[in-house]
């Protein structure tokens, strides 16, 4: 998940939600309440959330047509059932009776019209409403200005709602599980003001408080049209050291970071049997910017790739908490190639690239920008940099770069090049490879171009046939992991230590909403 304001999507970077105790100043409220340490968004507004961060709370505030359950399966949650033509492109929607608004008004099939044609609107300014919703007959006119109204969509009724694309795509439902395709109440968008700080939703939890810099407060929706949260309040800090806090019985949850995994798997340390692992379908990448020098000619950027030890790197700093990636769909995710071959770690290939380069001997600087604060640089971006100083004798600065400009400059392609993550958005290698790699796709960071990718991820998303569309994807891969727009780093893995009195904590490999589903033991 990544884009103007984000990443993901994109991107692009991993967010671990950490539960902890309870303070006892605020009260306890019917059902229990923890508080959940994360980062803070960059918007809770579901037009413009590109980031992990923003989306894993507005998918617990908001809800759309559709949903991820546990199992990754795209499953009804406002529409209860939906129709599909005979050619495949027309999606009609029935919506269940009695969801409202956190306020208590009806929802209706023109409210996510308007949903629909907010996102659409370029006044809006979605960074990702055309990577996830382009694929319907008229958003990207109505988005490139040139209509009024997204033509492709019609409220039938109150209770029919009908989408139309302009092919069969065999992901689209998926796409709708997209935090830009949620239903937003047009009155509460349109009151002036900053009115994420009051949002009407849908979800199981509403706003209570976002105090910046400080924490958000998530609310139990007593009318959710599914099954009520059975946590009275969520809290999420932003700051804090929650490793610590587990330690000291304050906290009831908390990711576990390769400086203390192998107490966790120690078997007779106590930490072990409350330790839960679970996969991820994301990977950690280092993108290179195939329109700026020296990674303009594709044996710089192999070169690059082939000067990087990835197999040291997650031994050593982080203790196998990971997997070495040679391609970049994850393992779990469709399409996995077991056979992709990779640019594996070789020096004297890499010194050889160079010197077939159009640079030769000649590299400019190379500067690395990475999200975060100076104090942030990684262990494991430290030796990159110094494997790529040292075994191709080039110069290499580390650019520290604060999250929201982070964002925005890799929207902007700014980057010569960066080092970023990217969680699935819905279980399809569309969300990867078309996604990111697509010349034309407003989520291809790098201005990676290839024809020959771009003609087979078009055939790729109208082919109807399981094993052939798949296909086509593991050839797209292979393609662009020769071309060296990226160097794979590693897929993730997700350590969590859980108290025995939490229940139905589900790790999910990727955002999908979850805290309704947790409740404490008393």
């Amino acid at each position: 998940m990544p884009t103007k304001r984000r990443i993901a999507s994109a991107l692009l970077v991993m967010v671990f939600l950490l539960a902890l105790a309870v303070p006892g100043c605020q009260g306890m409220p019917a059902g229990g309440e923890l508080i959940l340490f994360g980062y803070e968004p960059t918007t809770l507004d579901p037009a413009l959330s590109s980031d992990t961060t923003s989306a894993s709370y507005i998918i617990e505030i908001f809800s759309g047509l559709v949903t991820l359950n546990g199992d990754l399966e795209v499953v009804p949650d406002i529409a209860e059932s939906w129709d599909i033509s005979a050619d495949d492109k027309t999606y009609t929607f029935h919506l269940r009776d009695g969801v409202r608004f956190h306020n208590g008004k009806e929802v209706t099939a023109s409210d996510f019209k308007y949903s629909l044609e907010r996102a659409a609107d370029p006044e809006t300014g979605s960074p990702v409403a055309e990577a996830y919703l382009g694929d319907i007959v008229g958003f990207k006119e109505r988005l490139w200005g040139e209509a009024d109204e997204v033509s492709g969509v019609r409220a039938i009724d109150d209770k029919t709602l009908e989408i139309t694309i302009d092919a069969p795509k065999a992901y689209f439902l998926a796409k709708l599980t997209h935090s830009t395709a949620l239903v937003v109440d047009e009155e509460n968008v349109e009151s002036g003001g900053n009115w994420m700080e009051n949002p009407n939703g849908t979800g199981p939890f509403k706003l209570g408080e976002w105090r910046e810099g400080e924490r958000i407060v998530l609310e139990r929706n007593e009318h959710f049209y599914g099954d009520v949260a059975k946590l009275g309040r969520g809290t999420f800090l932003f700051a804090g050291n929650p490793m610590m806090m587990y330690e000291n019985g304050q906290i009831d949850i908390t990711q576990v970071g390769a400086a203390n995994i192998e107490r966790g798997l120690d078997p007779t340390n106590p930490l072990n049997r409350e330790l839960v692992i679970a996969p991820e379908l994301s990977i950690w990448y280092i993108g290179f910017n195939t329109a700026m020098p020296p990674f303009d000619d594709v044996k710089v950027r192999q070169a690059f790739s082939h000067a990087v030890d990835k197999d040291k790197i997650v031994e050593i700093l982080l203790k196998i908490t990971v997997s070495p990636a040679d391609g970049i769909l994850p393992l779990g995710m469709p399409g996995y190639n077991e056979e992709l071959e990779g640019l594996s770690y070789d020096v004297a290939r890499a010194q050889q690239l160079i010197a077939e380069s159009s640079y030769g001997d000649d590299l400019p600087p190379i500067v690395l920008s990475v999200p975060g604060s100076c104090a942030a640089v990684s262990p494991t971006t430290e030796a990159i940099a110094w494997m790529w100083q040292e075994n191709l004798g080039v110069e290499v600065a580390i650019e520290p770069v604060e999250w929201e400009t982070f964002l925005n400059d890799l929207w902007e392609q700014s980057f010569q090049a960066f080092e970023v993550g990217w969680v699935a958005d819905y279980p399809d290698p569309e969300n990867f490879l078309d996604l990111l790699f697509y010349s034309e796709s407003v989520e291809n960071h790098t201005a990676y171009s290839n024809p020959h990718v771009d003609q087979l991820l078009e055939e790729a998303r109208v082919e109807s046939d399981v094993d052939s569309r798949l296909g086509m994807y593991q050839e797209v891969e292979q393609t662009i992991v020769d071309d060296a727009p990226w160097l794979p780093l590693w897929f993730g893995r997700s350590y969590f230590l859980v108290k025995p009195y939490v229940k139905d904590f589900f790790p999910a490999p990727m955002v999908i909403p979850f805290l309704k589903d947790i409740w404490i033991e008393e």
